[in-house]
């Protein structure tokens, strides 16, 4: 046991070594300071390799040091913000399928609220949003498990499953009298992320549910396709982006791109303020002339509210709904060499015209409160989504000063009450300028 401690106490005093050197590397020339740093690490570390060898030689019960380490991980990346965390090998293996735009599971996107494990939204066409999941819900229980000391990811695992299995959650909503079960069967979650439609006086409707490898490619497809039963390129467009949780930076951008000649589309800004990432429009496939809508609401986060944000920001849109969810920040996943992976917020991003939705969201152009079969008598407002600002640990908003430039025809449907005034808007004499959000 000794020999065993004394070989990960050698690794540990290595790590130290190689922290103090990286430190010298990016310091900012104060070779004071950093020498301060770098030996406050040294002493706190050493309190940590004191514990540890506690663990595995006083504790009551054998300890398994890679568990160990893993929730010490956990722990320190806990101390900084929701969407920062350790993916063992088996979650990142699991994270690099969804991004490819395939997994066995539920269909739920899910954060943190506090210690609750709440609801962003559910995906289309999947186990969870057919069984009636809502944005905003709390999971209280996973067959039950209380998953209130739960990480993200391993509630996320209690979730997937192979297609056929079953998995009983309990959830909570302000409309419940009482915690209800809900036993759902896992099948295949096909990330299909855009569908699209022709709707009433030829006005196309395109849905993006989220941003994976296939979002901006699947999105030219739609196009293309709406251009061929029409004869002629959208020049009325509905961009649904509600429940949309993200995804993939470049992804968003392309999407963006197709609405925006030149210009700022994003701008990212790191620890470093000298090293600011910009991605620019491209004048090629370029829609010339378009009238659009985005409907966005409290479950639009990150890559939707750059795109929202970015289409706001050059007046090519008018943005419809209710306000967004407000993450405004970047996450980086680093591959390690054990197979796991660790996912860090590592940068701010910012509009066209320098404005920072963290914590904040993007406020529509016109606010309309989402309500289903008005039409027809039938009511029903849509539950309130937790925002960024909800979230325990988020990061704060920071201003940022201003860089460059400010199927079917005629198909029936039941339309909510967001979609509906933005038909309303196309089909009518309303004109798009002045492009400021309501008050």
């Amino acid at each position: 046991m000794f020999k065993r401690v004394n070989r990960l106490n050698r690794k540990l005093l290595i790590l130290i070594v190689f922290i103090s050197f990286v430190g010298i590397l990016i310091g900012t020339g104060n070779n004071r300071r950093v020498s301060a740093v770098t030996d406050d690490i040294y002493e706190e570390i050493r309190v940590f390799t004191d514990v540890l060898t506690h663990l595995q030689k006083d504790y009551v019960e054998e300890t398994d040091s890679r568990n160990l380490i893993y929730g010490a991980i956990k722990g320190m990346l806990d101390t900084l913000d929701p969407h920062s965390s350790f993916m063992p090998p088996e979650v990142y293996r699991e994270m690099q399928m969804e991004t490819k735009g395939k997994f066995e599971g539920l269909g739920i996107v899910i954060e943190k609220e506090k210690e609750f494990l709440t609801v962003v939204s559910p995906i289309e066409d999947t186990p969870a949003f057919k069984a009636g999941i809502q944005s905003g819900d709390y999971i209280i229980k996973i067959d039950g498990e209380p998953t209130e000391k739960m990480t993200l990811h391993e509630a996320a695992m209690k979730m997937r499953g192979p297609k056929g299995t079953k998995v009983t959650i309990t959830i909570t909503r302000e409309t419940l009298k009482k915690p209800m079960d809900i036993t759902l069967t896992r099948d295949v979650i096909p990330l299909r992320s855009v569908k699209y439609e022709v709707l009433d006086e030829g006005i196309d409707y395109v849905r993006i549910s989220q941003f994976n490898e296939e979002t901006a490619s699947d999105f030219e497809k739609a196009l293309k396709k709406l251009y061929a039963q029409k004869g002629d390129a959208p020049k009325r467009v509905i961009l649904d982006i509600r429940n949309n949780p993200g995804g993939l930076l470049d992804q968003a951008v392309k999407v963006a791109d197709k609405f925006i000649a030149s210009g700022l589309i994003v701008s990212i800004e790191g620890r470093d303020k000298e090293q600011i990432m910009k991605f620019m429009a491209h004048r090629k496939g370029t829609l010339e002339n378009c009238q659009l809508i985005v409907l966005v609401n409290g479950g639009s986060a990150s890559g939707s509210e750059i795109v929202a944000g970015a289409l706001q920001d050059h007046g090519k849109a008018l943005v419809l709904g209710t306000r967004t969810f407000g993450k405004g920040s970047v996450q980086t996943i680093f591959p390690l060499k054990d197979g796991s992976g660790l996912k860090l917020t590592t940068a701010r991003y910012y509009t066209p015209s320098g404005r920072s939705i963290q914590a904040m969201g993007i406020t529509p152009n016109i606010i309309v409160p989402y309500s289903l079969g008005a039409d027809e008598g039938e009511s029903k407002d849509q539950p309130q989504h937790p925002l960024e600002k909800d979230l325990q640990g988020h990061l704060e908003r920071i201003e940022a000063e201003e860089e460059g430039e400010k199927p079917k025809e005629g198909r029936q449907r039941v339309l909510d009450s967001q979609l509906e005034r933005a038909l309303q808007i196309l089909k009518g004499v309303e004109i798009f300028q002045g492009l400021s959000p309501e008050k």
